[in-house]
């Protein structure tokens, strides 16, 4: 009989590379795999439950509360628009509970307290969250899983509830993060939920040994290692994208490329600040993110359009398609967090799958793969003048700039998830047996 898995994940799986990669290496070695995620209402064309061709099921719980629920959330946001923006939480309150005491204590208390739920925000978004979890919950019961897989925190609890409160299942808890110190995440009620939660896993996952050995040195566990990189794939071998013809960029200007999430801590300011002291070439990025009107800002304050250019999140199988466009790939996280600084991201691995050597941030892991494997350059990121001394050191040595290359295309028959899933296999053999 197959062993069956629940793999939990906090987002709509549209553009999850890892936990497609996990979810499609388990259905291949025979494990009966559902996924479940969160569905986006706004997103008619996003099915409920799917069934994918990689083998393993996909089942997304509402994100908003039913209708009538729904109706009544939408009403309150009317009235706190209408009611005066500073204090007005406050003040009635204040009124709600005056009235409570000289009035109709209980039904006006009952009121009051519905009242401050509906239109108090954060209130707000933690119960939908909490019914998002409910959701999740009620799906990790309704068939008899074997194996529960939470991926982050944000799906532990989801996890520990199915698999050791009503069952006595195993937990596999897979950290994509530094859950202690990232970016939007800091207050110190993290860390205290991951160090109890812990004490009921199985198992632990985390991306690379610097956050395993950070792992140990917080909670004295050493997780197991699944580093995350992509399926090997050749580009060069397959349909072409014209990214100079796309956004309209002269042949001879060199294209410099970041891809990935347009968001703080990334260094994508200092790419821009850079801009004006490189010798050629147009600088393009390629994603979506809250900071991207920031930086569109930037570039216009700056007078950069001509050298600066921006295109939407492109789908995770085409992405291979634009990046072998670029001259070079920019990887420049900014040391804000141990969650950056630790990081080995899926950027890195995919801009060596297109042969696009790299000017990168000089953290440990990364800096690593990029010295040894002699794929590109690191810089200091938080520097604008030392990205700029990497970027012109491979314009004006096309001839190294094409050994890294080369080298790009050797090291992907090493980092590649091929390689890799026989680690995330291995670890499951030891939970399921």
């Amino acid at each position: 009989m197959k062993n069956r898995v629940c793999m939990f994940v906090w987002n709509h799986f549209t553009n999850d590379a890892r936990v497609l990669r996990e979810c499609s290496a388990l259905a291949e070695e025979g494990y009966e795999v559902d996924l479940i995620a969160i569905h986006d209402r706004k997103n008619k064309d996003l099915p409920k439950r799917e069934m994918r061709e990689e083998g393993f099921t996909v089942i997304r719980v509402n994100n908003s509360f039913p209708s009538v629920i729904g109706k009544i959330f939408g009403l309150s946001a009317k009235i706190k628009r209408v009611l005066t923006r500073n204090y007005y939480m406050l003040f009635l309150s204040l009124i709600l509970f005056i009235a409570s005491l000289w009035f109709m204590p209980l039904p006006t208390m009952v009121l009051g307290v519905i009242f401050t739920l509906l239109v108090t925000k954060k209130i707000r978004t933690f119960l939908v969250r909490g019914y998002i979890a409910m959701q999740m919950v009620m799906c990790g019961m309704r068939k008899k899983y074997d194996i529960y897989h939470s991926n982050d925190l944000n799906t532990l609890p989801q996890g520990l509830v199915c698999a050791k409160l009503f069952r006595r299942k195993k937990l596999v808890y897979d950290s994509h993060e530094v859950q202690t110190s990232r970016t939007g995440y800091n207050s110190k009620i993290y860390g205290k939920m991951e160090k109890l939660y812990i004490k009921f896993i199985d198992v632990m996952i985390n991306e690379n040994h610097t956050r395993a050995k950070y792992t140990e040195d917080l909670y004295g566990i050493y997780p197991e290692v699944v580093h995350n990189y992509p399926f090997v794939s050749r580009p060069e071998n397959s349909g072409d994208v014209d990214l100079h013809r796309l956004l309209n960029i002269p042949k001879e200007e060199p294209i410099l490329l970041y891809q990935g999430g347009i968001q703080t801590g990334r260094g994508l300011d200092k790419l821009i600040q850079a801009t004006p002291n490189f010798k050629r070439g147009v600088l393009v990025f390629i994603g979506d993110g809250r900071i991207k009107p920031e930086l569109e800002k930037m570039v216009h304050d700056m007078q950069l359009e001509d050298k600066v250019r921006f295109l939407p999140k492109v789908p995770v199988n085409e992405l291979l398609h634009y990046t072998k466009n670029a001259y070079l790939g920019f990887q420049v996280l900014n040391n804000i967090c141990f969650n950056h600084y630790s990081a080995s991201s899926n950027k890195l691995f995919e801009y060596m799958m297109s042969g696009v050597p790299v000017v990168a941030c000089s953290f440990p892991e990364i800096q690593g793969v990029v010295e040894k494997e002699n794929t590109g350059l690191c810089v200091d990121s938080h520097n604008p003048i030392s990205i700029a001394e990497g970027v012109n050191y491979l314009l004006d040595h096309p001839e190294v700039r094409e050994q890294m290359s080369e080298n790009c295309f050797s090291a992907r028959e090493k980092y590649n998830w091929e390689q890799e899933k026989k680690q995330f296999l291995d670890v499951y053999k030891k939970v399921a047996f």
